[in-house]
């Protein structure tokens, strides 16, 4: 089969399209033949060699198929397998993999597609719905009412968080790199747009809503903009970091928080899957249903064929992005 792999970090250039062995499906595990692939962002930093999801000192397999979130249908099922079959459409994620024709996936981290369900908008939901749901109420413990502030919103999971905690009525306010971004933002629920091109979004954030104001901060960013936020929240605030897309390496100095009594919070939704695991898995498959139905909408950007993944990357990284980047193995009709 064909894949999207790369050798030894770095850029996008790095990355190749060639032939590779075909997964092994395991007793707990099925094979999916791939129709979409969500290109997510530890796809970017894994290829540019920071996989801080490897145990210290080990190294990626040579060559390294990336991504771990697809979308297809089941074609091999695992002999201890009971709730899937060969032919169910459903949506996967493994921790790698992806980035090919056909992928290999655990039983327990593949969700069954409602009839019709379009395999586009299925493939970017489990990650992203997920970790802004886990972000939100787990773990953010967000009340109708009460004011979020969700950081680089016009990618998926700002984008899915959006319209969750404005369906719970929450106040949303948003920071994206341009007020065209911010227009289309306030569609999809956010109250307040800042764009932290022009002015400082802590500044943005009290104009429009008074100091100390901000409940909750959901924050992909990291880095100065993490630190920042402090300054944003009220009294026993709370700030969940999901990710380090800004990539810089200012370090979080939790004195902050103490005049304020916050609590900084970490997540990743693949512990949560293994801590709570019927609860993580139902709540990503409550998304799943909720998009299938309507009523949450996933942004598809812009498509690109596999063979292409290299140029996806690429463009990803110039950041104009609204939505999600997919990518669809050749000859494949995503079609319901």
């Amino acid at each position: 089969m064909k894949a999207a792999v790369f050798y030894e970090t770095g850029g996008p250039e790095v990355l190749r399209y060639e032939e590779v062995p075909e997964p092994v499906c395991t007793p707990d595990g099925v094979v999916i033949e791939v129709a979409v692939i969500s290109i997510e962002g530890a796809d970017t930093l894994t290829r540019a060699g920071k996989a801080s999801w490897l145990p210290t000192g080990q190294a990626l397999p040579k060559p390294f198929i990336v991504g771990y979130q697809s979308a297809g249908t089941v074609r091999e099922v695992g002999a201890q397998v009971k709730n899937l079959r060969i032919g169910d459409r459903v949506v996967a994620f493994a921790p790698s993999g992806a980035y090919a024709e056909r992928v290999a996936a655990l039983a327990s981290t593949t969700w069954v597609l409602p009839s019709g369900t379009d395999f586009f908008q299925a493939a970017c939901v489990p990650v992203a719905f997920g970790t802004a749901h886990e972000a939100l109420f787990a773990l953010g413990q967000l009340r109708r009412g009460q004011t979020v502030l969700v950081h680089a919103d016009a990618g998926g999971v700002g984008l899915a968080a959006i319209q969750l905690a404005k369906a719970a009525g929450a106040v949303v306010l948003t920071t994206a790199s341009s007020d065209a971004k911010l227009a289309r933002l306030r569609e999809f629920g956010a109250t307040y747009g800042i764009n932290y091109k022009t002015s400082s979004f802590a500044d943005a954030v009290t104009k429009a809503i008074g100091p100390d104001g901000v409940d909750l901060v959901i924050d992909p960013v990291g880095g100065k903009t993490l630190q920042e936020s402090v300054t944003c929240l009220k009294y026993r605030g709370r700030i969940v970091s999901i990710g380090v897309s800004g990539r810089d390496d200012v370090p979080f100095n939790p004195v902050a928080l103490w005049g304020r009594n916050g609590t900084l919070i970490g997540l990743g939704m693949p512990t949560s899957l293994q801590y709570e695991y019927d609860r993580a898995y139902g709540v990503i498959a409550e998304c799943v249903q909720r998009v299938a139905s309507g009523e949450l909408s996933v942004i598809i950007d812009k498509k690109f064929v596999l063979s292409d993944a290299a140029k996806a990357h690429q463009y990803i990284e110039e950041r104009t992005a609204f939505g999600r980047v997919v990518l669809v193995p050749a000859g494949r009709n995503p079609s319901p």
